[in-house]
């Protein structure tokens, strides 16, 4: 049976746990339930943080697994069925959940495996401009692999219709030499060309800033980093959307958290429920995205 060892930690303002095992370690933020970092003992990390991370109240890191929830990106770029579900103002992108603190249910371990469980109460009725009843969790399973599960519940008396991402950065040696398996063939929305539709002709690499939202996805997306010899698996489960997103060059150069040459050692591959994939919840019914994280050497 593995072993693991729980430490409260501060960063900055945000309250935090690092969680090790035998195998892999992980550093979690109450804020946002936000996975900050994953690394397996004795291999570079597999997800990424930013070495000029802000952690600060209300912001959300850059890095690990962010939750956006209960829309993605620009509420505005949502159908219409999403944004007539926000009362407020001002919509924060991304949505309300990923800088608010979340209450740690409990850690469990069964057999090899460690289960991380999170709740964000605010989301039943008291989330600001967002007065819907859902229950939100996300649960986390640390074993031979990373899993995530973000499951919404709606308990109120009219459907709630949301848009999601688990928002994940991925740590790989050089974007320029790494490149994606299983978007070939693939349709997309290509957001820096007036969100036009595309398809994907190929392997997925990268030579420019990319921020694409993939339609009809395969369950399995892979990284392939040849320096680092490895292959980064994702499986999803409850989506059929990915965004996929590096912002090269001078999009760094605008982002304070993030070091000019940054974007050399990240790739975002977003599972998600975007565009013409959004979750409608009926009265009681639920819905869960999920993603396993796994990794191979090659």
């Amino acid at each position: 049976m593995a072993t693991y060892q729980v430490v409260t930690e501060q960063h900055g303002e945000l309250n935090c746990w690092r969680i090790s095992s035998d195998h892999a370690e992980l550093l979690i933020a109450q804020q946002g339930a936000q996975v900050l970092s994953y690394q397996r003992v004795g291999q570079p990390p597999l997800l990424w943080l930013s070495d000029q991370a802000i952690f600060r109240q209300g912001k959300s890191v850059r890095a690990g697994v962010p939750v956006c929830w209960p829309w993605f990106g620009n509420l505005q770029r949502n159908p219409q069925a999403v944004q007539a579900m926000y009362r407020g103002e001002q919509a924060p992108a991304h949505g309300l959940a990923r800088a608010r603190d979340w209450q740690l249910l409990g850690i469990e371990q069964a057999g090899t495996t460690l289960r991380i469980e999170f709740e964000l109460p605010e989301a039943q009725g008291e989330l600001p401009g967002w007065p819907h009843d859902v229950e939100l969790k996300l649960v986390m399973e640390l074993g031979d692999e990373l899993t995530l599960n973000l499951t919404s519940r709606n308990m109120g008396y009219t459907a709630v219709t949301i848009s999601q991402a688990l928002h994940s950065y991925f740590a790989v040696s050089d974007v320029r030499q790494a490149w994606v398996e299983g978007a070939e063939g693939l349709s997309y929305i290509e957001t820096l060309a007036d969100w036009q539709q595309r398809q994907q002709q190929g392997a997925l690499e990268f030579a420019g800033e990319t921020d694409r939202i993939y339609l009809n996805t395969p369950p399995t997306l892979s990284i392939v980093d040849p320096h680092w010899k490895r292959r980064i698996t994702l499986t999803s489960s409850g989506s059929r959307s990915a965004v996929i997103w590096n912002p090269w060059t001078e999009r760094a150069r605008e982002l304070a958290d993030m070091a000019d040459d940054g974007w050399q050692r990240m790739l975002c591959i977003e599972t998600a429920n975007v565009w013409d994939d959004l979750v409608e919840l009926q009265p009681r019914g639920s819905s869960s995205l999920g993603v396993r994280i796994g990794c191979e050497l090659i």
